[in-house]
């Protein structure tokens, strides 16, 4: 019998996508059971993938953990930092996973560590046996209030950011905010420039919070209750963006301040940018151009440089380059399907969405960051 012309079969389908962040004290500690909350506990076993600074810290810990409920455990150790967010770092994950069975569904793969690693663990669960679960437990500021929130997985690839990844929710996010008292001071000000990033964008409540606890909640890892309040402010207005929109059907993006100059930026200048601090000088230009725009008033753009040198951010405002942040902005038009879709502050905690900005712009923003380093009444901070 032939096909029947004309036939057509349509296959619609949805995938539900529910997974929890917990706040928990003491993640390592043998008396909690919370990295086994998910998943087969007796005779279970678990691949652990864990960031090798983070295992230099706690490795100790981990492997007695595990060794106290008795759990088999495989610990791999990776590096990290932008460098180790390669095809090569996926592969070896694959490659140490598939040589250690575990069940498809129940027994999740854990990543510990910063926002590359658990990028990198992510894609990896995904793509193994077409995805395995996987829980997170970021250990730096840029993983706990980023990187690990949203379902967003990858690696850079042919010298671009994040070409290579999906999207794939995690069972688990376990949020432990005494591992970041280890962090060096430079990666706790990295982080910040993300919540700095949701407070002029989204949050005029959470800028005035920043405003009077951000420099102490720096100064002590966060441990304090402004701390603690600060990271759960800036964690849940994370998830309110990212919630409705987990595949980015909706390209125009509040959380998208400060990415759009930022990638050629750290493209360019690789470990010698940190992230945030990419994002951070993405953030100024965007300020300086809303303000040129009349979108912000003096007084509004004024508290966003005055908070900078109050956290002591430091930007490194010499890296600032037209040419290559109107590149960067070409290549974000690509991947917001044509249109710039730049989003810019309307005063304290609201946000526009513009797609006419021009070179000419880019390189005027730049020299008025740069002018107002030579005022010693409002120059930004440096190291």
């Amino acid at each position: 019998m032939s096909a029947t012309p004309g036939a057509r079969w349509q296959v619609s389908a949805t995938r539900r996508i529910e997974y929890d962040l917990l706040n928990v004290a003491d993640v390592f500690d043998p008396r909690s059971d919370a990295l086994l909350s998910m998943g087969r506990v007796q005779d279970g076993r678990r691949f652990v993938v864990v960031d090798a600074c983070v295992h230099a810290h706690h490795g100790e810990r981990i492997r007695a953990y595990f060794a106290q409920h008795r759990i088999d455990a495989r610990i791999i150790t990776l590096p990290g930092g932008e460098g180790g967010k390669t095809l090569d770092a996926w592969l070896e994950v694959l490659r140490e996973l598939d040589d250690f069975p575990i069940h498809r569904r129940d027994e999740p793969v854990i990543a510990i560590g910063g926002g590359v690693l658990t990028d990198v663990v992510g894609y990896a669960a995904a793509s193994y046996r077409r995805g395995v679960p996987h829980i997170k437990v970021p250990t730096t500021l840029m993983g706990y209030v980023d990187a690990a929130v949203g379902i967003k997985t990858g690696i850079n690839f042919n010298d671009h950011k994040n070409r290579l990844g999906n999207f794939e929710p995690p069972r688990r996010v376990l949020l432990d905010r005494g591992l970041l008292r280890s962090l060096p001071p430079r990666h706790l000000r990295n982080g910040m420039c993300e919540i700095v990033k949701l407070a002029v964008i989204r949050d005029a409540a959470l800028f005035g919070l920043l405003e009077r606890h951000g420099a102490a909640s720096l100064a002590n890892a966060f441990q304090d209750e402004h701390g603690g309040e600060i990271l759960d402010r800036a964690i849940g207005g994370m998830l309110e963006e990212l919630a409705p929109n987990l595949h980015e059907e909706e390209l125009a993006r509040k959380v998208d301040f400060g990415h759009t100059f930022s990638y050629g930026l750290e493209t360019r200048y690789g470990d010698d940018l940190l992230h945030g601090e990419a994002v951070l000088l993405d953030i100024l230009v965007s300020t300086a151009i809303a303000r040129r725009r009349g979108l912000l008033d003096a007084a509004a753009a004024g508290r966003i440089f005055a908070l900078v040198e109050r956290l002591q951010l430091a930007p490194e405002l010499a890296l600032l380059d037209a040419e290559l942040m109107w590149q960067s902005l070409l290549d974000r038009v690509e991947h917001r399907n044509g249109l710039q879709r730049v989003p810019l502050p309307a005063g304290l905690g609201e946000c526009v969405f513009v797609n006419d900005i021009a070179r000419a712009e880019i390189e005027v923003s730049i020299h008025t960051l740069n002018q107002r380093t030579t005022s010693s009444h409002d120059r930004i901070a440096e190291c």
